[in-house]
């Protein structure tokens, strides 16, 4: 019987005329819902990395420019960053987009392993539909606008090289974010919450040394190893972790070290990570890491320079503003499957082992608590520039981790794309509520004064440096 009636309630929606549908939230993003997956479908087969994605970009702008949005392109000194917006007046409510993909993993949409040949990154964290259901979502809120008459402007942040390229702290630096009342935020995850989630302060570095090369065998003592001078930094890091505090997470790949073991490497590089929940305890612990590099350089007799490429503080997550998403959420009707796409997915949860979630939890909202996450997010110096709200919806199959081949998957299929369609719609309520109620922007902005704290000063964890718009190439 309900499904009857959501049945005829939909008939009722798209008999309605263009006018009435954009001034119903719900029906002005569900008209947009082949622009969604268009929009998701195309990035994920460009998979452009950080800095990289003048094509993903570029989709997002043209489709904006159609729509009536006026662009700021390269902002911050970044070509593939923009800033789109449309209305006039207040409350100034922006939204994020993100379109880089992660190198070294690829997938097809097979529900089984099916790496794609010659393709050498994936849209492994589903930042394809993040950008897709941004630009639904902004421009059924631009819909809106337009149709109900509300003063206001809708802004669309383009945000580039999230995966440890840290656009949006360039773009906070810049003060692109000063003259916003709200940010709407959004992620692809394996579930539906709005939980008040902070998450971890992150700086990360490359360490370079240099050595002298000589053959190995034949005159191994004219040769200075900088691969040894890694060696002998990764060591001193892993007996450090010993004496740091419990929150703390460090992590390394060595880049490079060396072609030919016959051949003493000359030059070496790792890479490093430091995380902790609290930015001040990353700035304490990055010298340490700096004297291991100095002394393992020393002991090697190498030489070590090194350049931090990027750094995101923790959000700041707001109850108010986090109690409200969640409502926005519970509100919402259940993503619906087709048989074919629950035959998909369970097909995927079969690779995750006999204890994975259910696939119904695909249509539930986990209910609403304050916690620390433990991964990093330049989302955090956005959180600390302007009133951020936040919301993850269910896009992958349940049990999917982050950063795998399973999300690559669901990211480029109609299983994704309707989850996307699910922000976009928590998106818009939001945004009406941001729009429509005084009480709660006067709420979120006080609770937001008080969370900062007296004489807060934003500091970003990157310095002065300027983007590193190669840092993938």
């Amino acid at each position: 019987m309900k499904f009857a009636v959501l049945l005829a309630a939909t008939a009722m929606t798209f008999a309605l005329p263009a006018a009435a549908q954009e001034a119903d939230p719900i029906a002005a993003v569900e008209a947009e819902s082949e622009r969604t997956s268009r929009v998701a479908r195309e990035i994920w087969e460009l998979a452009e990395l950080g800095y990289l994605e003048t094509q993903s970009s570029g989709l997002l702008v043209d489709e904006l420019q159609r729509e009536g949005f006026s662009i700021q392109p390269g902002v911050a000194g970044i070509p593939t960053a923009f800033v789109a917006e449309w209305g006039s007046g207040g409350p100034v409510i922006g939204l994020l987009a993100e379109f880089d993909a992660l190198p070294g993993i690829n997938q097809s949409t097979s529900p089984n392993r099916d790496p794609i040949e010659g393709k050498h990154a994936g849209h492994a964290c589903g930042h394809n539909l993040f950008g897709a259901g941004s630009l639904t979502a902004a421009i059924a809120i631009r819909n809106w606008l337009e149709a109900t008459g509300t003063p206001g402007r809708v802004r669309l942040y383009g945000t580039p090289a999230e995966e440890g390229g840290s656009g949006k702290v360039y773009m906070t630096r810049a003060g692109l974010f000063d003259d916003a009342d709200f940010v709407i935020d959004w992620h692809p995850a394996d579930r539906n919450s709005a939980a008040s989630r902070m998450s971890l302060a992150n700086r990360s570095g490359k360490f370079r040394f240099r050595g002298v090369s000589a053959h190995a065998a034949g005159a191994p003592e004219r040769g200075r190893s900088a691969l040894d001078g890694v060696e002998a930094m990764n060591m001193m890091v892993n007996m450090m972790r010993e004496h740091t505090s419990m929150d703390t997470r460090i992590h390394y790949v060595i880049t490079e070290g060396g072609a030919a073991p016959n051949v003493v490497p000359d030059f070496a590089e790792v890479f490093y990570y430091v995380r902790h929940s609290d930015a001040d305890e990353v700035r304490a612990l990055w010298p340490r890491l700096e004297a291991a590099a100095k002394g393992a350089a020393m002991g090697t007799g190498t030489d070590v320079d090194w350049e931090i490429i990027h750094g995101n503080n923790p959000t700041l997550p707001l109850e108010s503003l986090q109690r409200m998403m969640t409502d926005k959420l519970n509100q919402l009707e259940p993503i619906e499957y087709t048989a074919e796409e629950l035959a998909w997915a369970r097909e995927i949860r079969e690779s995750f082992g006999d204890d994975a979630p259910e696939l119904s939890q695909a249509r539930e909202v986990e209910q609403f608590e304050v916690k620390t996450g433990y991964g990093s997010t330049d989302v955090g110096d956005v959180s600390r520039a302007v009133p951020t709200v936040s919301v993850r919806t269910a896009t992958w199959v349940p049990g999917t981790a982050a950063h795998s081949w399973q999300a690559v998957a669901a990211s480029g299929h109609s299983y994704g794309a309707k989850g996307t369609q699910q922000a976009a719609k928590a998106m818009i309520l939001a945004a009406v509520e941001l729009y429509t109620n005084p009480q709660l922007r006067e709420q979120a902005k006080a609770e937001f004064i008080a969370e900062r704290g007296e004489g807060y000063e934003y500091q970003s964890l990157l310095g002065d440096r300027d983007p590193p718009l190669d840092y993938r190439r």
